[in-house]
Order: structure tokens, then C-alpha cells, then sequence
């Protein structure tokens, strides 16, 4: 036992052709199981008698009624499950519209194309966009070949990419994930990002975790370059509100004006073309259906408590009263909430501070399902990247494995035996994240140069990256 927690803590074990072999062998399933699911269907029709891609059949019913110039029917349950059974027969689950008014401009685009063509083209783009995002974070940046050095382009972190680790007693041997190691055999960036399971379940459900992970992702990835398109990016997330609980704490604590200011504009800009297009009664559709959403599919729990992955749906999940729950979930989000303002405004990398945003946004909110954690998958792209420059502390590769890992069990094992795997797993390397803010300030204070030796083998190593390419 003693070897096997040292390798767990170590992280030894981690190698790269076993995370190959894992990934591809997930892959495989993936693809095969898809395919099958395809290939036994009747029509849009599964063979358990759900329209393929089950979730975005609410998204193209809804879209039928844009189109047809009724934009506040698919927040009336009645209404929209009327048009879903029209739709795909009357046997079809009732699939609920729960999106703010913002989101029917996809919805209505996407009904103009038949049914199956509309699931294709918008799982393949935002699926596109979401490997965009996960290059970017991988690809060593400008800071790194020595490019873009103006005032304010590379904070202090942000040169340290692709650098090589600083040992102290506390790091371990990383394990190379760059894109250009092993060039031979392929980019593994590309395959663990393609194997991750959340991305089966978000393609299974035709959900939006693509675009949401792409957003968010590529908000941070050009923050620091970009940050008016940072902020476009952050306001475009409006159409999933309860992710941007932490954003504005995060973009306050570390002064980020006019990635604010253009994110606020967005949705100004956003909520006046909604009106325009669609009414100013869609908003008043939409207030009276969140109560549908609260009572019924939130505390509830019509959409199955081992699906949603939230401190309140634990808690609902072990039979805590509703007040209870609430109570739990909001501790919580004010923990998180300090230690984001805690991280955002302190010397921490870049990477770190991404991958805790990335984390706190889902854990923050009572309601996200297992497809949701699409946005972990740039928390640990971000982890990752960190890890890979400065040598990864004890636990921190097996956890990032294990929380790669989680959402091809969450629900199943939840469903079982009642114990949530989902949201444990991302608070442990939440924990991790401060941690290591913690050790690497500590080795600052006993190695004052250690920050500067550490910049100076990043840029080194970032022009031999540079000579790959």
C-alpha cells in the first residue's frame, strides 16, 4: 500500500504511453458507441425513442417557433413540449427550454436546416472551436518567443510557458504533454483533448458545452493580449448566466477594465438586439418560466440528481431539506468566491489563475450537468501547461488524471450507490490550485532569484519550441 499511495502521490505511474493507450481505447468507445446509436436509428429517431442528440431537439423546437415568428412559446413547458411531440412523435421525452432569450438567435438559425443537418453542423463547429481554444492554451505564446514584450502584454507568469522546471523539494519530473513532444506519433493535446469523456456525453446530448468551454477558454487564453476580445468573448457566455457567477470577481480583483467594459457592452449590445428581434414580451416569457426551472428541474430534481453535479444536488441527492441545500451551496460560492479575489489579485501565473477561474464557474453554480464540465477541460489544459513549466507538486498529476477521468463516471456511479464523484474530484484540485500558489510563493521568498532564473529558461526554451514550427 505504501508503494502504491507514493506512485499515486509521485505521479509516476502517469506515463505517456499509458495515457495514450487510455485515451485511445476511450476514443474508440466513444466513436463506436456514437456510431452504433446512429446507425440503429430510425430517422432522428434513437432506438430508445429519443431524437438523436436527445437535449438539442429543444433547441431545434425552439427554433421552429422563431421561425415561425413566436419566440415566447418555448419558455410555456405546454407549448414546447407540444412542438417537440410534433416535432419527433408523441412518444418523445419532454426535453425543457431553460435558456435566456439570447440563445434563440442559434436556435432560430439552426431550424432552418432539416433536423439531423442542424445537430452536425453544430456539434462539428463548436466542437471546432472548442479544439481552437485547447491549441491555445497548449501553443507557446508570443511572451514565450520573446514577441509582444510591450508593457502589460506579458504579466508576470505568462513568459514562464514551456519553461523548464525549477526544482525544489517539493516538484516532481513532469510529464511532457507539449504539442511538439513526440511529434511522430501525433499531438497528444489533440487526442486527450478529443478522448475526454465529457465530450462523448456533450455529442450524445447535442448540449453547448463546446461553446461554453470554447468561450470561457478563449477568454483567458487572450486576456492578457487581447482583452477587448477577452471581453466579447466573456459577454457572448450571457446565454449561460450561471456560469459567470466568479467571472466579474475575477476580472475586478485583477484590474481587467477593458476586458470588463467590452463584456458589459456585449450584453447591452446583445440584450437591445434580442428586444428588436424578438420582442420585448420574450423577456417577460422568460422571468415567468425560471420558476418552472427553479422549483421543478432544480430542487426538484426532475432531471436526476446524479446528472447535475453542484453541492446543492449532493446535498438534495442525501435528502437535505431545500433551505439546507441552499444554504451549502452558497458557502460554497462565497469560498470560492474569496479565493478567486484572493488568487486574481495576488502574483500567481496566469495559468493558475485560469484554471481556478475555470473550476470555480461551474462549482459556483447549483445548476450544471455532467456534459457542463466541458469547462473543466481548459481548467486542466491550464493546470496542465503550469505543471509542465515549473515541475508538478505531489498529487497533482494523478489528480488531474482523475479529474479528466470523472465524467465518464459521475452519473453512472452516482446513480448506483449515491456518491457524487463530480464535484469532489474538482474541488480537490481547486485545493491543489491554491496550494501551489501557496508552495511556489514560499520558494520565492527562499530563492529571491528563483523567478528570474525561471524566465530566462522559458525564453530559451520557447525559441527551441519556436525552431519546431
Amino acid at each position: 500500500m505504501d508503494r502504491v499511495r507514493a506512485m499515486l502521490r509521485s505521479g509516476d505511474w502517469l506515463t505517456r504511453e499509458r495515457v495514450r493507450l487510455v485515451a485511445v481505447a476511450l476514443l474508440i468507445a466513444s466513436v463506436a458507441g456514437f456510431a452504433f446509436l446512429v446507425v440503429t436509428a430510425h430517422g432522428d429517431i434513437d432506438r430508445q425513442g429519443r431524437p438523436l442528440g436527445t437535449d438539442f431537439s429543444n433547441v431545434y423546437a425552439a427554433g421552429t417557433y422563431v421561425r415561425d415568428g413566436r419566440a415566447d412559446l418555448p419558455f410555456d413547458p405546454r407549448q414546447q413540449y407540444a412542438r417537440e411531440q410534433a416535432l419527433f412523435g408523441g412518444a418523445t421525452p419532454f426535453y425543457g427550454w431553460h435558456y435566456p432569450p439570447y440563445f434563440l438567435f442559434i436556435a432560430g438559425a439552426l431550424a432552418k436546416l432539416p433536423y439531423g443537418l442542424a445537430l452536425t453542423v453544430w456539434q462539428a463547429s463548436t466542437l471546432a472551436l472548442y479544439l481552437l481554444m485547447i491549441w491555445g492554451i497548449w501553443s507557446p505564446s508570443p511572451c514565450v518567443r520573446g514577441e509582444g514584450r510591450d508593457e502589460g502584454a506579458c504579466p508576470l507568469g505568462s513568459e514562464l510557458r514551456r519553461s523548464d522546471s525549477l526544482r525544489s523539494p517539493l516538484t516532481l519530473a513532469p510529464l511532457d504533454l507539449s504539442p511538439h513532444a513526440g511529434r511522430g506519433n501525433g499531438p497528444l493535446w489533440l487526442l486527450l483533448a478529443l478522448a475526454y469523456p465529457a465530450v462523448l456525453i456533450n455529442i450524445g446530448h447535442g448540449q453547448n458545452g463546446f461553446l461554453t468551454a470554447a468561450l470561457l477558454g478563449g477568454a483567458l487564453v487572450v486576456l492578457d493580449r487581447r482583452p477587448i476580445i477577452a471581453g466579447i468573448l466573456i459577454g457572448l457566455l450571457v446565454y449561460k448566466p450561471q456560469f459567470g457567477l466568479m467571472i466579474p470577481l475575477a476580472l475586478l480583483a485583477g484590474g481587467r477594465w477593458r476586458a470588463i467594459v467590452a463584456a458589459t457592452t456585449t450584453v447591452i449590445l446583445l440584450t437591445l438586439a434580442t428586444t428588436i428581434a424578438f420582442g420585448p414580451q420574450v423577456w417577460h416569457a422568460f422571468l415567468n418560466s425560471t420558476q418552472f426551472s427553479r422549483t421543478v428541474v432544480l430542487e426538484q430534481g426532475a432531471t436526476g440528481w446524479q446528472k447535475i453535479q453542484s453541492v446543492f444536488s449532493w446535498a438534495r441527492m442525501w435528502g437535505a431539506p431545500i433551505p439546507l441545500a441552499y444554504a451549502l451551496q452558497g458557502a460554497l460560492t462565497l469560498a470560492l468566491g474569496v479565493a478567486i479575489v484572493w488568487l486574481w489579485r495576488g502574483a500567481a501565473s496566469p495559468a493558475i489563475k485560469s484554471a481556478a477561474l475555470c473550476l470555480a464557474a461551474i462549482l459556483a453554480t447549483p445548476y450544471s450537468l455532467d456534459y457542463d464540465m466541458m469547462v473543466v477541460a481548459p481548467a486542466i489544459a491550464f493546470f496542465a501547461v503550469d505543471g509542465i513549466d515549473r515541475g508538478f507538486h505531489s498529487w497533482e498529476k494523478t489528480a488531474l488524471a482523475a479529474l479528466w477521468l470523472v465524467p465518464l463516471l459521475t452519473r453512472s456511479i452516482a446513480q448506483a450507490t449515491l456518491i457524487p464523484l463530480g464535484v469532489p474530484a474538482m474541488l480537490a484540485v481547486f485545493a491543489l490550485l491554491l496550494r501551489c500558489v501557496e508552495l511556489q510563493r514560499n520558494l520565492t521568498v527562499a530563492f529571491p532569484g528563483a523567478s528570474d532564473r525561471m524566465a530566462q529558461r522559458g525564453a530559451a526554451r520557447g525559441h527551441d519550441i519556436a525552431a519546431f514550427e
